[in-house]
């Protein structure tokens, strides 16, 4: 059985609060943990016996189901949100006692932040880390090619692997993007996640993706809103600090799941990895959100920056947890010099960090300067020490 980091903050939330909210892409796992390491009775309302149970009368039901619950895909049934505050504020004291799982992220924060704020934990699942399936992939390089989502990384054949992400991402498009109101077209919908895979990691330009796609600016910011809230895409901010320097604006854009990366960008094979011209793009984003998903996990209110200013100096991830920044800058390199570190140390000197990693594919760990250590990715992303 693969344990989930994201357990912890699960059993963090529930023993604080009466209801846990917990929010993740389709397919990453969200059901199998809480059938496995939640002791309560499941109920799946996208299935139609389950949700005639609270369809009718949800407050009957809560009343009667006097035992921890579990409510998968909770966005089904907007009108439980209301209904479990009521039933809640009974007995404020009784945490742990629900589980709402949920796909759709925009949906889910409103009805949630509406109904239910003050009385619910929310805790982001993600496709598995590699710290979480190291063991059974073996290597990093496994899982950089197939990502993290459970069916895709343990598939073993490339051909299957693809089927997966083409009949997951079909299925994205035609029925969970649609459900928003777009204009867009699922065909056009898929072209624009192949463009942003192009894009991955480089800043972004919306007016540009607009002229491709033949749309207006602000229909692209919706639809990246869309796909953010989707947990598809990240989009990360820069440093905004008054530096005195001219600083780079725009925000940069990542395909979360390296796999579902590759699917978009036609990369099938190690060899095809090897070859591709996004391949430095590729491990930097599959760094990134390995980083950030064990940040998230291991502390509460840290924040998530990239710096880059006009001149050219850059850092990839400020780690900024208030007391402390940490700057990373990721080479998918077996080797690191102190060339590597040029835009750490110049966040040094400006102050937007207080220390610098340089993380590549080799296997050593050693010091670059008094504040800026080379770590090898594989070290940094394992499992933490506390699991």
């Amino acid at each position: 059985m693969i344990t989930r980091f994201s357990k912890i903050v699960v059993e963090r939330m529930a023993s604080q609060f009466p209801a846990v909210l917990i929010l993740g892409p389709r397919q990453c796992g969200k059901t199998t943990l809480a059938k496995e390491w939640i002791q309560g009775s499941y109920f799946d309302l996208e299935k139609p016996s389950d949700y005639a149970v609270f369809a009718d009368d949800p407050e009957w039901a809560f009343r009667r189901l006097n035992e921890v619950l579990i409510l998968d895909e909770a966005q089904q049934l907007p009108e439980l949100f209301s209904v479990l505050r009521s039933v809640i504020d009974e007995h404020r004291r009784r945490n742990g006692r629900y589980y709402l799982l949920g796909s759709v992220n925009p949906s889910l924060i409103k009805q949630v932040s509406e109904s239910l704020a003050g009385r619910v934990g929310m805790v982001e699942l993600t496709p598995f880390l590699y710290g979480e399936i190291a063991h059974e992939l073996g290597s990093l390089d496994a899982y950089w090619l197939k990502g993290g989502y459970p069916d895709a990384c343990r598939e073993s054949h490339a051909e299957k692997r693809i089927t997966w992400f083409d009949q997951y991402v079909q299925a994205l498009v035609q029925r969970d993007l649609a459900g928003y109101g777009l204009k867009t077209s699922p065909q056009e919908m898929r072209r624009f996640l192949g463009m942003l895979a192009h894009v991955h990691g480089g800043l972004l330009n919306a007016s540009e993706l607009g002229r491709s796609l033949g749309v207006t600016y602000h229909t692209i910011g919706h639809h990246l809103d869309l796909l953010e809230g989707h947990f598809l895409i990240r989009c990360l901010q820069p440093w905004h600090a008054n530096l005195g320097k001219r600083l780079v604006k725009s925000r940069k854009v990542y395909v979360r799941d390296c796999g579902l990366l590759h699917y978009m960008l036609g990369i099938r094979t190690d060899r095809d990895l090897l070859q591709s011209p996004r391949r430095g793009a590729s491990w930097e984003g599959m760094l990134i959100e390995n980083v950030i998903g064990l940040e998230q996990i291991t502390r509460i209110g840290s924040q998530f920056w990239f710096y880059r200013t006009q001149a050219g100096a850059e850092i990839d991830l400020i780690v900024d947890r208030g007391e402390e920044r940490i700057g990373y800058e990721f080479k998918c390199g077996v080797s690191v010099t102190r060339n590597d570190a040029s835009g750490l140390r110049a966040g040094l000197e400006d102050g937007v960090i207080t220390q610098g990693h340089v993380v590549y594919a080799g296997e050593r760990s050693f010091p670059l300067t008094n504040e800026i250590q080379a770590v090898p990715a594989s070290a940094l992303i394992a499992r933490p020490e506390f699991l």
